[in-house]
Parts: structure tokens; C-alpha cells; sequence
């Protein structure tokens, strides 16, 4: 006895990346992750990626943008990080 849903892949591989980016931002606000961490811009980075890719499939351009530019900033983010230098 089930809910009667089937997913696609795409379909799943988006709502996983939905819920790495919902479990970072709450990790980030009970104070459990730092934002200027490895760990948070990554969640960020493949959150986004996954979200991209079930949006091939069934595409919507407002979606897409506001991934696009979440890739962006967690590539900033990636990017400052390695600047700074691993934390010892």
C-alpha cells in the first residue's frame, strides 16, 4: 500500500538537491555550520547542480536562472575558501 508516486531520476536527483540546500541554509542557522565553510559551499554547489540537471528535463527558465546564479556564488564561496587556506 503505497502513495501511488513515481519519480524519475531527474525527478529525484532534484529533490535531493533541494534538500542539500534546505539542510545547509538550516544547518546555517542553528549555528551547526560556518558559511564561509568547505562543507556549506559544496552542499550549495552540488545542491544547485542536481537541481540543474532535473530542470533539462522539464525546464523553467525562472528556475534556471536562480540556480544558475546559486552555482555562481557557491563557486565564490569554494573559491574564497581555498584562498584562505584549509583550516588547521
Amino acid at each position: 500500500m503505497g502513495f501511488g508516486i513515481q519519480l524519475a531520476l531527474h525527478d529525484l536527483l532534484g529533490a535531493i538537491g533541494v534538500g542539500l540546500i534546505v539542510l545547509s541554509y538550516f544547518l546555517l542557522q542553528i549555528e551547526r555550520i560556518d558559511s564561509r565553510s568547505l562543507v556549506y559551499s559544496l552542499a550549495n554547489l552540488v545542491g544547485s547542480l542536481l537541481i540543474l540537471y532535473s530542470l533539462y528535463w522539464n525546464f523553467n527558465f525562472a528556475s534556471v536562472l536562480i540556480e544558475v546564479f546559486w552555482l555562481l556564488i557557491s563557486l565564490v564561496g569554494l573559491y574564497r575558501w581555498y584562498r584562505r587556506g584549509r583550516p588547521a
